[in-house]
């Protein structure tokens, strides 16, 4: 009969721990080059040797189990409780093989809270490029444990580590250190008084502010308040800790760890010069957001050809082929243009994500990070918000929950805020469907119009982000003062398997997402656009025959027309009309805003719906766009509109999943509510005055 045990998998950022998770259980979890990537528990099942079924655990990274941000506290709240359904039978700590000395910190941490722990060195490939060698049997007397070589770039070294988390019950319970050599005569006090506790498991309860150390602190004051010192006192503790720790760590190394600094380069200290310096860092930058901006339209525009003229023919193909009685018209009018309108986007999403990933696999996101810290602090944000204010281009929801490792709660509370600003790929089919109706196709300077104005738009999000941030700081109360450390990891060549991993999965979780919205509010606005109130709608042909006689050409557009604006859609559009037209926007656009307020993408797919109610004409959305008029003939969609309306969505919220996100962040829904209200009112205002002056 097999035997379930929880594995906690730890350590510190970047140590590659989520590719160690994903060779354990052969899932696909998201790894990067770049400190913050697992923000949160994420588990999986391993079957290992002698029929043991492990439960995976793959924990936020950490430096120590001195937590300082909401991701740490994951750490040590579940090391600290055995209660919890997930304390583990064997901790797995995931080190790096250039970063050892630092990693052992956490290592000797949790051995001492005589939780089993296997000690796993990655990046065992770079050992002989870096002239490291380590003497592993060494390792294991010297530290009681349990220590694998492995290499997760090229999977080597999993075997190994499944045999010795099986074998977790002979692994030695002995402390790396003996915690009353940090003060003796108040751990032996604290002994005294707790004697059938864990020494090291009592000093950390007293010296963390997690929720399980909080209500076990209440107690421990309750039996005996002189343990509870002053914090200047428990700080200086901490710091012998420290200091102790490294010195036993060090021992450890001189005598099983040797690096042949001859056989290192240079090459990461040329690089980083440059790409980190105060000026010409910034001009990389720029060039590198230029170079991906230009790629999404040269490259994209033949798959995405390719699939607006599939949909239209697919949506033909319905009409005249599906059964009546499997209601053909909602299929092609409302179903497959709704889908259509999204996924005609997906070449351009997919580039995206590939070249995110590449500056993400290389190590260059990190570098972005640290240079980008000096603008952060003149607008009142940490350094660490840069990471969720870029990972917001892809997604808001994740980038919000990647603020857990900012300290400072201020700092973490200002990003959460205006994280939205920065442009997600639920804002790019908007940019894009609008940019290819109002800017021409031209070339200035040999790049690409189109690219440069969808850049624009870009760095306008990111420069209003800046811009309430700073209000944001101005306006909220003051609080500690924060500091930014992040780790430089190494240049590397890009995993094609992960790069491919990121495109698919970013890409599916697009597609799905917006599809299960898109089609539930297709179908509806189908069914709003087919049918209306009162004998107006019903005697419709013989209204429009008033005007234009049956056997004109133009008859069927017109009474397509003169349905939609009478039925229950046109109805509601109407009576929206008033506010939205001073933006530039007719009842049709104000239908498509409204239902977007659900997810910004579905604008797009709202517009295809309402635009092929009815319509017998084989054009392609754009085409469609491009043909809406006023009643007095002029285009719906001109230079203002059409940069009103990507201004409006630039700052609006439009994403409800962002706002209930947010209120889990800030477990209030104060702050959700004034961000809604806030942003929409920031885009209408916008909007109206792009209108305004494009339209003199």
């Amino acid at each position: 009969m097999s035997k379930n045990i929880n594995v906690a998998l730890i350590g510190n950022p970047n140590t590659g721990k989520s590719s160690v998770f994903n060779h354990l259980t052969g899932l696909n979890q998201k790894t990067g080059n770049y400190p913050g990537i697992t923000v949160e528990k994420k588990q999986g099942i391993c079957r290992l040797p002698r029929g043991v079924k492990a439960r995976i655990l793959d924990l936020p990274g950490t430096y120590s189990l001195n937590a300082s941000s909401l991701d740490e506290n994951v750490v040590v709240e579940l090391l600290l409780n055995k209660n919890d359904k997930d304390f583990p039978d064997v901790a797995v700590v995931v080190s790096d093989v250039e970063n050892l000395k630092r990693n052992l910190l956490l290592f000797t941490q949790i051995k001492d809270l005589n939780i089993p722990t296997i000690l796993v060195i990655n990046m065992s490939d770079r050992m002989r490029r870096k002239g490291i060698s380590i003497d592993t049997h060494k390792m294991e007397q010297l530290l009681h444990t349990k220590v694998a070589l492995v290499s997760a770039r090229k999977n080597e070294g999993i075997d190994v580590v499944k045999e010795h988390i099986a074998a977790y019950k002979t692994l030695s319970a002995q402390a790396c250190l003996d915690v009353k050599q940090i003060d003796q005569d108040y751990f032996e006090s604290l002994e005294r008084t707790f004697s059938n506790q864990s020494l090291y498991k009592l000093w950390l309860v007293i010296t963390q502010d997690v929720n399980f150390a909080k209500v076990e602190r209440k107690r421990m004051e309750a039996e005996n308040a002189d343990h509870m010192r002053t914090p200047s006192f428990l700080k200086r503790l901490q710091q012998k800790e420290t200091i102790k720790r490294y010195q036993f760590i060090n021992n450890v190394l001189k005598e099983c760890y040797n690096k042949d600094s001859s056989k290192a380069t240079d090459l990461r200290g040329k690089l980083d010069r440059v790409l980190t310096h105060k000026v010409w860092g910034f001009v990389i930058f720029f060039v590198v957001l230029l170079s991906i901006f230009q790629a999404l339209y040269d490259w994209s525009s033949v798959p995405m050809n390719f699939i607006d003229a599939s949909f239209v023919q697919l949506s033909d193909w319905a009409k005249t082929s599906i059964p009546s009685w499997m209601a053909p018209n909602l299929i092609a009018e409302g179903i497959i243009p709704g889908l259509g309108g999204i996924v005609i986007f997906v070449p351009q999403i997919a580039m995206l994500f590939l070249f995110i990933s590449i500056l993400e696999e290389t190590g260059y996101m990190s570098r972005v990070v640290f240079i980008m810290d000096r603008v952060m602090r003149r607008f009142g944000l940490s350094g660490k918000s840069v990471i969720p204010l870029i990972s917001g281009t892809a997604c808001a929801i994740p980038a919000i929950m990647a603020t857990r490792n900012i300290e400072n709660w201020k700092e973490r509370l200002v990003t959460i805020l205006v994280t939205p600003f920065t442009t997600c790929s639920a804002r790019l089919p908007v940019y894009l469907i609008l940019i290819s109706l109002i800017i021409p196709d031209e070339r200035i300077l040999g790049a690409n119009l189109q690219g440069l104005v969808l850049m624009i738009f870009y760095l306008l999000g990111f420069g209003m982000a800046l811009l309430a941030a700073l209000v944001l700081h101005k306006i909220l109360p003051q609080n500690q003062t924060s500091y930014f450390v992040i780790e430089m990891p190494n240049y590397r060549i890009p995993l094609l398997k992960n790069v491919l991993l990121t495109i698919i999965e970013k890409t599916k979780s697009f597609v799905l997402e917006a599809g299960k919205v898109i089609l539930a509010i297709s179908i509806l606005l189908w069914v709003l656009a087919s049918n209306g109130p009162g004998e107006t709608f019903k005697n419709a042909p013989q209204e429009v025959s008033k005007s234009v006689s049956i056997s004109d050409a133009n008859y069927d557009q017109k009474l397509s027309a003169y349905k939609l604006e009478h039925s229950y859609l046109g109805i509601i559009g109407k009576g929206i009309e008033p506010a939205i037209r001073p933006l530039g926007y007719d009842w049709k656009i104000g239908i498509a805003i409204v239902s977007s307020f659900a997810a910004r993408e579905v604008f797009v797919g709202t517009l295809a719906t309402i635009y092929n109610v009815g319509e017998d004409k084989e054009e392609t959305i754009k085409e469609r766009m491009a043909a809406e008029t006023y009643a007095d003939g002029s285009p719906v969609f001109t230079l203002a509109s059409g940069l009103s309306l990507m201004v409006f969505y630039a700052f609006a919220m439009q994403c409800m999943s962002t706002l209930a996100i947010v209120r889990k962040e800030t477990n209030s829904w104060r702050w959700p509510a004034i961000q809604l209200f806030t942003m929409t009112v920031i885009a209408y205002v916008c909007a109206l005055v792009t209108f305004q002056y494009f339209s003199l």
